[in-house]
């Protein structure tokens, strides 16, 4: 079935307030509709037409050795693509062309413990909280001499570029988020949530023994598989796209960097005090006021707060749109066409 979008715009009364809990974890609620025009049509693409990125490229920051795709004119305006877990580069392996023939130059980078991406030190510290993603980002930037870029990403990467938006807006023309604001905290993650909703979160509580450190590591194939199937219910793909991805999980530092990001956030693994400053202005559940599209999959099996909860915490001009047609937890790759359609709608909000 063709996926369909269903475009919501925040009504004058705004919308619930969100508590930090349901950012990070996810709670009940609903948005309200409204129908909104683009400027600009996505070309149409069947996901999976597309198989592989040219080649790779790399680039080395303070603490990383960074590899990434590019795609379209070097001299276009960026947009920039943030992946999740336990996923990689090749959820917008479909969205980069459309947007590199609307004249965007699109990078999608590893994140640490991804892919070729790697730290230049065996010595340094695999630290995964969220600070350090989001600062690796900006980073990133800085090495590829990148102003600002449209941002966007799902899972790990929507919070990642709600990070940014959040601390450094000038760097941010537009962002698309999936599943909204993810942004949290270690101490509202010492809030237990009732009982169904910490069922969904069995992976991150697994993680935090070391029996689940061990167990990720032995069977970190089927345990990536599993988490797609659970993620996306509706979404039959095919053990070649499964494949592809799932290479960038035997990364050297994968399980490192998996395990400290979920024990993070639980508050079970430490900081750097490096970041300490960017996580307690974090913790304010800071506002994001940059031109914002916040999308969601009818059938996201993942942990997710509903719009409802965090369409106040954008100030700015801002969109969500709901798509259907059995789309799940990984969207760009899911739905790309929709998903670009926002990435070129976002920038003229």
């Amino acid at each position: 079935m063709p996926d369909t979008i269903n475009h919501q715009r925040r009504g004058l009364l705004g919308a619930a307030a969100l508590t930090v809990a349901a950012v990070e974890f996810g709670l009940i609620g609903s948005a309200k509709a409204q129908t909104q025009g683009t400027a600009d049509t996505a070309a149409a693409v069947k996901p999976g037409s597309h198989t592989s990125f040219e080649a790779l490229k790399q680039v080395k920051t303070k603490v990383l050795d960074i590899g990434y795709a590019e795609a379209g004119p070097a001299d276009g305006p960026v947009a920039l693509l943030l992946h999740g877990w336990p996923y990689d580069i090749y959820s917008y392996v479909d969205v980069a062309p459309i947007l590199a023939a609307a004249g965007y130059r699109v990078i999608i980078p590893y994140l640490r413990g991804y892919g070729t991406t790697r730290f230049l030190s065996k010595n340094a510290f695999r630290n995964a909280q969220q600070a350090a993603l989001a600062v690796d980002m900006i980073e990133f930037m800085d090495a590829l001499k990148i102003k600002e870029a449209v941002v966007g990403g799902f899972d790990w990467g929507a919070r990642t570029v709600n990070i940014m938006a959040a601390l450094w807006p000038e760097r941010c023309k537009g962002m698309v988020s999936v599943s909204g604001y993810l942004i949290g905290s270690q101490e509202a993650n010492k809030k237990p949530l009732p009982p169904q909703a910490e069922l969904a979160w069995w992976y991150q509580y697994y993680f935090a023994t070391e029996r689940g450190r061990e167990g990720y590591d032995k069977y970190r194939h089927d345990f990536a598989k599993l988490i797609w199937k659970l993620a996306s219910p509706d979404w039959h793909f095919d053990d070649a796209t499964f494949d592809r991805s799932a290479k960038a999980l035997e990364n050297e530092d994968n399980v490192a960097i998996t395990i400290d990001n979920y024990r993070w956030r639980l508050g079970l693994a430490e900081s750097q005090r490096e970041y300490d400053a960017l996580e307690r202005k974090l913790a304010t559940s800071p506002t994001i006021g940059i031109p914002t599209i916040t999308m969601e999959g009818d059938a996201n099996g993942a942990p997710h707060p509903a719009p409802a909860s965090y369409a106040d915490k954008f100030t700015g001009k801002y969109e969500h749109r709901d798509v259907t047609g059995g789309i799940g937890h990984n969207l760009p790759q899911e739905a790309p066409q929709a998903f670009a359609q926002a990435m070129l709608d976002v920038a003229r909000l």
